[in-house]
């Protein structure tokens, strides 16, 4: 898979920017002036190919793209925790694996949710995932993003995202949206 199509989009890094190599999951700095094509901008993230290798860069460096920057989460004040659940799971709905233009939700990575108040206005959430494959070398940014994203939610102090391989992942766990996006159905 060469990671660039005709619809693919070019760009010139405006600044130095840090970028994780897919799928390898090594970080590296792609410097300003770096040419190459955005191939993938979902969840507030970019797969982007860049002589000859994909990498990953985040959403909060999106200006180095010359694009926006994902907008701030709100939560009104009086949020209930179901209205803090139901964030949580749009939020889950925003990870992407690089790779793969399917969230981690549809793809039935997520395997529990749970919402704990430590305080008033004070929650954490712990999330049980999985891979597609156990030895993915994206694991640990997916995790990461995942954790990243549930930690702006507004009221959420932490986000504890464990990676569990316990049942195996297989493709009957994809929500039927995402098979027929994978032509798995």
């Amino acid at each position: 898979m060469s990671g660039f199509s005709l619809s693919s989009e070019p760009f010139t890094l405006e600044r130095d920017c840090s970028a994780v190599m897919v799928p390898q999951g090594e970080s590296v700095t792609l410097p300003a002036g770096q040419v190459g094509y955005i191939t993938q901008a979902l969840g507030g993230s970019f797969t982007v190919y860049v002589e000859g290798n994909l990498f990953r860069i985040a959403g909060n460096d999106a200006d180095a793209l010359g694009k926006e920057p994902p907008p701030p989460l709100e939560l009104a004040d009086d949020a209930s925790d179901a209205d803090v659940e139901k964030l949580i799971w749009q939020q889950l709905r925003t990870v992407f694996d690089p790779e793969i233009p399917i969230n981690v939700v549809e793809l039935g990575l997520v395997y529990d949710v749970s919402l704990e108040s430590t305080a008033p206005d004070q929650r954490k959430v712990y999330v049980k995932m999985t891979l597609t494959a156990p030895g993915c070398g994206m694991g640990d940014v997916l995790i990461d993003d995942a954790r990243t994203k549930l930690e702006l939610i507004p009221t959420i102090i932490e986000a504890d995202v464990d990676l569990v391989f316990d049942p195996p992942w297989n493709h009957s766990m994809m929500s039927e949206a995402a098979k027929l996006e994978t032509g798995m159905l």
